[in-house]
């Protein structure tokens, strides 16, 4: 998937286009387990964990419209060719981590602009007052409801193939992220969706609870078996940033 290494950025970003994959639109079904404690503290750094019983169950359903999504998560080499970093021999295809959930709005917004189309974010100093126009043809994250509908690629189990066939986790994965691509993609084409790294979606989780905590799909490198699915969700703050936390682009057809 490297694109090439020579010319202008939009130069070598003109085929972009065919790592995207067009999305049919559907319906989701999503599941979360909503702790019914409260926070101890004010600020989200303590809480209470709860026990099983504590949890209450909450599904809904989302209309999903059409749209396109990247085969892969955004490389180490995408991503600093975009944010027009200096490229070190060892830039490779692993995903790129370490980025934030703000660090994602940025690289997005400044495709968009390499790329001629308009930018999706007006980014706020408070994250929660961050703008996304849908209206805008740039790229994107995904929605909550978006990665799951694609993650599932019209399949009903929690993954869509055996584990290690499909994924990068805990005891394939040698202690670190891979190349993106290497094993089997979903039923829709896309790579990497469960495992190898988390995934950061646009959605926050709940303000009311959490604050501007903000979404992230798919389990990684680091977790174990069970970690690693269709439907499992982690939230993190927006400047939080971790080793085996990346993240996927789509846009609007």
């Amino acid at each position: 998937m490297t694109i090439g290494k020579y010319g202008s950025n939009s130069e070598r970003l003109m085929n972009f286009m065919n790592l995207m994959v067009p999305i049919e639109g559907g319906t989701v079904e999503l599941r979360d387990y909503m702790n019914v404690n409260k926070w101890i503290s004010s600020d989200y750094t303590l809480s209470d964990p709860g026990r099983g019983n504590d949890k209450k169950v909450i599904t809904w359903t989302e209309t999903i419209e059409p749209f396109y999504v990247m085969k892969y998560p955004v490389t180490q080499h995408l991503y600093h060719l975009v944010m027009q970093d200096e490229v070190e021999p060892h830039i490779n295809e692993r995903p790129i981590t370490e980025v934030s959930w703000l660090d994602t709005l940025v690289f997005c917004n400044k495709l968009s602009r390499i790329l001629g189309r308009t930018e999706c974010y007006t980014i706020a100093h408070e994250s929660e007052n961050t703008i996304y126009n849908k209206e805008a043809n740039g790229f994107r994250l995904l929605t909550d409801a978006e990665w799951q509908y694609a993650c599932k690629a019209g399949t009903k189990g929690y993954r869509y193939e055996k584990i290690d066939k499909i994924a990068w986790y805990e005891e394939n994965s040698n202690g670190l992220a891979q190349e993106v691509g290497k094993l089997l993609p979903n039923p829709w084409g896309l790579y990497d969706m469960i495992g190898n790294v988390w995934e950061w979606c646009w959605d926050l989780y709940d303000t009311k609870r959490y604050g501007n905590y903000r979404i992230f799909r798919g389990g990684s490198w680091a977790e174990v078996e069970n970690n690693c699915g269709s439907t499992i969700r982690r939230k993190s703050m927006p400047d939080f940033k971790m080793d085996d936390l990346g993240f996927r682009i789509a846009c609007g057809m």
